[in-house]
């Protein structure tokens, strides 16, 4: 008898902690493992905005899916899983028939015992005029380095613009839409590599660069509480960034945004981080969806209605049963979905075997914010810790999180010889060929209708 193929979508932290599970415990005879993922890396996404910033080399942040975190493993796991280059676009959870898009661009159909679905998340976006001509997203690396490379880029062009001019004052106005953790991040980060880049640009002052980071809710972070939110809204205001809560965009222009205030302010760096919303892989599915388009999972992982199948992550809105409440779901955090993901890995063979299968079930631990320098606010196990306690909290969570000795390495030394040498301010010229906007990265037209998906399916049955 072939053995059960199990095929898991996105090598996310769920997807990457699933697949490490499912190798350690299944047999090579048990079953055949596929990850489906357009690049042989998992996105250490936490620290994209040091990336954007120049803390760290885009390389740091790429933990490689072909290395083994103990040399232990090497010769056991070696070839065990089998990396598919490419996306899910679509699924037939009744053929159990997962469409996969490959980075060719051919379209091919993957059958499938098990399914795990951990696609993540996009940008999420609103009807706004110009948000997908001009807003930059920070959900890739792609993103992140092409960020840079055009925050330098308008420093070299406001530093050769005419001083008082419309194009200086639009090239040096940076804005940030979103007050969660990507945006608070974002904004502190670049805002240091701005600042720190000056004493490159003798022509420029300090006074005509500008920092706005906008959020609808009355509060910075609210997750964190009233007293780290206030003291990371004092940190941020203290390095001169406006903060305007209450607002958001209500168009974006080439050379301006206008926020819903009235406010025009010159700008030609608009950063969209406003929240996520479930992969548009989950719409394929045509089964129950939650908030942001999350796909209602049962507390087991697994997806009703479709047998074989379980989803985790940020596309899935995985009951809180530790402490949420009625009705409350899991937030988009990699702390959850690392150990959603090693549930799901073991439910997976609680199936194959016949056993029985676990809910999931986790206290969050507690949430870290490196702001940049010497600044951060962090809330381990409960303690509210601010300034370079809190820092130091951040960047040790996140070091010992990296999942290899060499990723592990390089984010260490990096930030070391950042520390001692600083930055270059260089490009590298990425933002030559691409204009950097959501649209160039996300690419959520490339997804199948369910119509599409049983036409494909229907068809390959009847051949």
């Amino acid at each position: 008898m072939a053995r059960p193929r199990i095929v898991v979508v996105g090598a996310g932290f769920a997807g990457v902690a699933c697949v490490r599970r499912l190798e350690r415990t299944l047999s090579p005879e048990e079953a055949e493992i596929l990850l489906v993922t357009p690049f042989s890396y998992q996105l250490y996404l936490p620290l994209l905005p040091q990336v954007a910033s120049g803390v760290l080399t885009p390389q740091s942040v790429a933990v490689s899916l072909r290395r083994s975190r103990r040399r232990r493993h090497r010769h056991r796991h070696r070839h065990r899983t089998r990396i598919v280059p490419g996306g899910a676009v679509g699924i037939d959870t009744l053929a159990k028939v997962c469409v996969i898009r490959k980075i060719t661009g051919e379209l091919v159909d993957q059958p499938y015992d098990q399914l795990v679905l951990a696609p993540g998340s996009v940008t999420r976006t609103f009807d706004i005029p110009g948000l997908a001509e001009h807003g930059r997203g920070m959900k890739t690396l792609a993103e992140a380095a092409q960020l840079r490379d055009h925050v330098i880029a308008q420093l070299d062009l406001a530093d050769a613009a005419a001083p008082g001019s419309a194009e200086r004052a639009s090239r040096l106005g940076f804005v940030v839409v979103g007050g969660g953790y990507a945006g608070t991040e974002t904004a502190a980060a670049l805002e240091r590599l701005t600042t720190n880049a000056l004493g490159r640009y003798p022509r420029l002052d300090r006074r005509e660069i500008s920092w706005h980071l906008v959020d609808v809710a009355p509060k910075l972070m609210p997750e964190l509480g009233d007293r780290l939110g206030r003291a990371a809204l004092d940190v941020l205001r203290h390095r001169g960034i406006e903060v305007s809560l209450g607002l958001s965009v209500a168009k974006a222009g080439r050379e301006d945004v206008t926020l819903t205030d009235g406010r025009v302010l010159p700008c030609r760096t608009f950063i969209w981080t406003a929240g996520v919303a479930a992969s548009p892989l989950i719409a394929t599915l045509g089964a129950e969806t939650a908030k942001s388009g999350r796909l209602v999972v049962a507390p087991d992982l697994r997806v009703p209605g479709a047998d074989g199948a379980f989803a985790l992550g940020d596309a899935a809105a995985v009951p809180d049963l530790a402490g949420g409440g009625d009705g409350a779901v899991c937030p988009p955090t990699a702390q959850h979905a690392a150990r959603q993901g090693r549930v799901a890995a073991d439910n997976v063979v609680a199936t194959l075997r016949g056993t029985p299968l676990r809910p999931y079930s986790h206290k969050d631990l507690g949430l870290v914010v490196d702001l940049g320098g010497r600044d951060g606010v962090s809330r381990p196990l409960g303690i509210d810790l601010r300034g370079m306690p809190a820092q130091a909290v951040a960047r040790g969570y996140h070091w010992a999180a990296l999942r290899t000795g060499a990723a592990k390495t390089r984010v260490m030394t990096n930030w070391l010889l950042n520390a001692v040498a600083g930055d270059d301010f260089v490009r590298t010229g990425f933002q030559t060929y691409e204009s950097g906007t959501l649209r160039d990265f996300e690419h959520t037209d490339r997804y199948l209708t369910p119509e599409e998906v049983r036409a494909r399916t229907t068809a390959d049955g009847d051949t």
